[in-house]
């Protein structure tokens, strides 16, 4: 399956009609399995489905890296199976809490069974990130240049992640910002990037579930274009996350843990 593709269609304005043809992305339904159980169904754009499926998984609270023994990806009539296969005690504590979820586009709380769940407790975030203020309003502008299928579409979310003095070095896209998110983290944690040592990027608001997210992959900066909530913020500032926003040009809101964000030259060696 391909992440676009080409539909026509009449594009009517005052000029009168015209046909027209644009690159759309796919969604299809991605079926996230472990050990052979479903646990969830997510609607995703068809690309970089292992990285999903690792960075779904250990932000869900399924595995650790380290517990996820191998993943395929097999499609099928309706659409795709990503199969973990983890190790048996992470299987054993996962059937105790096991949920079917169908995760349509911008929710990604559907199917929890409880308040508690959706509002669990966060570990707290200890990394020693220094950015400065500049490079850190002009990640999300560096962001764009990692944005082949929003260039194409115009209508998918990305996710990437910003390393003082190197930029942007991992960035994945995906129509669902919180699947972008679940992508790059799986990206990070295949290619062995320490998720302390740079900021997550991305081109969606801050809302609760991306703050639990960042926090479980022990990133601890989330940069935003656009604005958090007042909840995302109050984990944040609880978890000890660096939470900025509003990111245009050369300019940003640092709203909590706003030590790790400096003005002027900063050392990164």
């Amino acid at each position: 399956m391909t992440p676009s593709r080409s539909i026509r269609a009449t594009a009517l304005g005052p000029d009168g009609a015209r046909e027209v043809t644009r690159a759309l992305p796919e969604e299809v339904p991605v079926a996230v399995t472990c050990n052979g159980t479903t646990q969830a169904v997510m609607m995703c754009t068809p690309a970089d489905l292992e990285d999903f499926a690792r960075g779904f998984a250990f932000t869900e609270g399924y595995a650790r890296p380290d517990q996820v023994e191998r993943v395929e990806i097999i499609e099928a009539d309706q659409g795709i199976e990503a199969r973990l296969w983890i190790a048996e005690e992470a299987a054993e504590a996962l059937g105790a809490r096991r949920r079917a979820m169908m995760g349509p586009v911008g929710c990604g709380l559907c199917g929890i069974e409880s308040l508690e769940e959706a509002l669990r407790d966060l570990p707290p975030v200890t990394g020693a990130l220094v950015l400065d203020a500049g490079e850190a309003a002009g990640a999300a502008e560096a962001l764009r240049a990692h944005q082949p299928l929003h260039d194409l579409t115009h209508a998918v979310h990305a996710a990437g992640f910003y390393v003082p003095g190197q930029g942007i070095v991992l960035a994945r896209e995906d129509v669902g910002r919180h699947n972008a998110l679940d992508k790059l983290i799986g990206a990070l944690l295949r290619a062995g990037i320490d998720p302390a040592s740079g900021a997550i990027v991305i081109t969606s608001r801050v809302s609760v579930e991306m703050v639990q997210k960042a926090v479980l992959a022990g990133c601890p900066a989330l940069i935003a274009v656009s604005a958090p909530t007042a909840h995302a913020l109050r984990l944040a500032e609880g978890a000890g996350l660096t939470v900025a926003a509003f990111a245009r040009g050369r300019r940003i809101e640092a709203f909590t843990h706003t030590h790790r964000i400096v003005t002027g030259e900063t050392d990164v060696a």
